[in-house]
């Protein structure tokens, strides 16, 4: 199966200031494990293209993607959250990351990728229909999957998102769309503190501070596996985030690389078995440098294997 790594040096151009945690650092970290590992030499890297207004509009309300661009300053930083802050090249690494995601829906869905990973900054899961929050401006994912339905008319397809803080924003759009399961894990209680029962459809598995990958993996076999497989879909898409492993001081769980890779090797089972193997990952949070090269590089491998 072929697979495929979909950046973009605007996405390094994003710069919410010198000692913020969601810095352009973390994409170089990526590059250097994947290097380090060798698999810079055997995977295909691809440059992203923008996301339109008009992909970004199936995701999100028209009036608030139009209050993006018009917010995006030619000097100095717009704080349209208390925790998302705008600078000068902010809109155009937002509109590589979402556009990386479009751009790996049409190779996947085309036969010209199996799988793909977009190393993109800023993240997107916490950024609601008409909200961005938590460094988001644009759901990344969540564009991905509104444009696969839209695009290629797909009826059901999985978000599994892993980061330790809960993917409010994604669940925000779906959570009256069943085509959408989407299955989100996180420590609780924590940021974002707004964290509803879910429904049918929306799987949160909120999980206590100082959770190690035994207990991660027992919860998700039991309580995600089998929803997954009996919602059969056909794409899954992960919000990887990376903040839940143990040196990662903007969570308080203990997982390490070996749990990523078992996760990861989990979900591609259920792509080989459902959707011939079409799975796409996106990055979301992971701030200790080291620690997100490492845990992304063993995520990719379980990816490809």
């Amino acid at each position: 199966m072929s697979f495929v790594f979909i950046s973009h040096p605007s996405c390094g151009l994003h710069d919410a200031g010198e000692d913020h945690p969601e810095s352009p650092d973390r994409l170089h970290a990526i590059n250097d494990q994947l290097i380090a590992s060798r698999l810079d030499f055997v995977i295909d890297k691809q440059q992203a293209s923008k996301a339109t207004k008009a992909q970004l509009y199936l995701a999100h309300d028209n009036a608030y993607v139009d209050h993006v661009f018009a917010s995006a300053p030619e000097q100095g930083v717009v704080e349209l959250a208390p925790d998302t802050q705008m600078a000068p090249r902010s809109l155009e690494a937002a509109l590589y990351a979402a556009g990386a995601n479009v751009m790996a829906v049409d190779l996947v869905m085309q036969g010209k990728a199996d799988q793909a990973f977009c190393a993109v900054r800023p993240p997107g899961h916490h950024a609601e229909y008409a909200k961005s929050m938590g460094f988001c401006f644009f759901n990344n994912v969540a564009v991905a999957a509104a444009y696969a339905m839209a695009q290629y008319g797909l009826k059901r397809i999985a978000i599994i998102d892993f980061d330790v803080h809960h993917g409010n924003g994604t669940e925000n759009i779906f959570f009256n769309d069943d085509r959408v399961l989407f299955c989100s894990s996180f420590e609780s209680p924590f940021f974002p503190y707004n964290t509803g029962p879910g429904n049918e459809h929306i799987l949160n598995l909120p999980l206590p501070a100082g959770t190690y990958g035994e207990e991660f993996m027992q919860a998700i076999s039991e309580q995600w596996l089998p929803k997954i497989d009996a919602f059969a879909p056909q794409l899954i898409l992960i919000s990887a985030g990376f903040d839940s492993h143990y040196e990662d001081d903007m969570g308080h769980f203990n997982l390490v690389e070996t749990d990523y890779h078992c996760l990861t090797a989990e979900l591609k089972k259920l792509a080989v078995k459902h959707c011939s193997g079409r799975m796409i990952s996106t990055l979301e949070g992971g701030y200790v440098l080291s620690a997100l090269g490492r845990s992304v590089t063993v995520h990719i491998k379980g990816m490809m294997e």
